[in-house]
């Protein structure tokens, strides 16, 4: 199947003001784009980019004082089947973990393992370690948390979602990061396109989806306990410790964003006659 997707952001800057953007389609589905999400810029400026310590793409610009207008607009092919679900992926002990994983065991800025961890062992310690604990880990948090945007607060860590109950994608992603890595089983946070493809369209506004990877049984699986179940066409665009590292948007001065668009739509498949 192929997925056209892309954003419309428009930006109200007082002077000129430096931003970074972390909204490519992540590399490792490079090879998927059938024509690739070009920054487009209106009126146009110079645009660098680089790859952060995470392997992220981003893009560096200062956008002229005045409305600035960022767009893209992208074909990928997608294999059109549900995320993996494997029930005997097996925790590793922490003696046994790659070297790389290891940084997705600590505390982070979303992700206060320390207030957290008591909890998290009183709420999941008795379930079977692996597949079985993540996922107990995200249907807790499925139920414990009511989705409202009218909840978003870009200060709002895993703590304090867990204590409100109310929170966005990115609150419930971070919530169970956070337990993961209190039961030693290394998460990350990941920012990606994720339209209604299989599923009942949801009436609202589309966004860009926070959900989380797990290492188990020596390899990265997907986990979104916003939806909390098994999604097609998700889009990675991000990962790192929690949202402070896949920041869409990084702005040095003062901004006003006054547009944002979406968009995740399948391709319909042309008819045979």
């Amino acid at each position: 199947m192929q997925i056209k997707l892309g954003y419309d952001l428009v930006y109200q800057c007082p002077q000129p003001t430096p931003m970074i953007l972390t909204l490519h389609v992540h590399y490792t589905r490079a090879s998927d784009l059938v024509y690739p999400d070009h920054l487009r810029t209106d009126p146009p400026v110079p645009v660098t980019m680089y790859r952060d310590g995470f392997g992220n793409w981003c893009s560096r610009l200062v956008a002229p004082a005045g409305l600035f207008h960022l767009y893209t607009d992208a074909l990928i092919n997608d294999r059109g089947v549900q995320e993996p679900v494997v029930p005997g992926a097996q925790q590793h002990p922490v003696e046994q973990l790659p070297e790389e994983t290891l940084v997705y065991l600590l505390g982070s800025r979303y992700c206060e393992t320390d207030l957290l961890s008591e909890t998290a062992w009183a709420l999941f310690g008795k379930t079977a370690p692996g597949w079985p604990r993540v996922q107990a880990i995200c249907d807790f948090v499925h139920n414990h948390i009511t989705f409202g945007y009218q909840y978003a607060r870009p200060t709002k860590t895993a703590w304090q979602a867990y204590n409100e109950r109310q929170g966005v994608c990115r609150d419930y992603a971070h919530l169970a990061i956070a337990f993961c890595r209190c039961l030693n089983i290394p998460a990350r946070y990941c920012t990606s396109y994720l339209g209604d493809i299989g599923v009942p369209a949801v009436d609202a506004p589309m966004d860009f989806a926070g959900s989380m990877e797990v290492f188990l049984g020596g390899q990265w699986y997907t986990f979104d306990p916003r939806n909390n179940q098994p999604r097609i066409g998700r889009v990675l665009i991000a990962r790192g410790r929690d949202a402070a590292d896949v920041a869409l948007t990084t702005t040095y001065g003062l901004h006003e964003l006054k547009s944002f668009k979406v968009w995740t739509d399948e391709v319909p498949k042309p008819a045979l006659h």
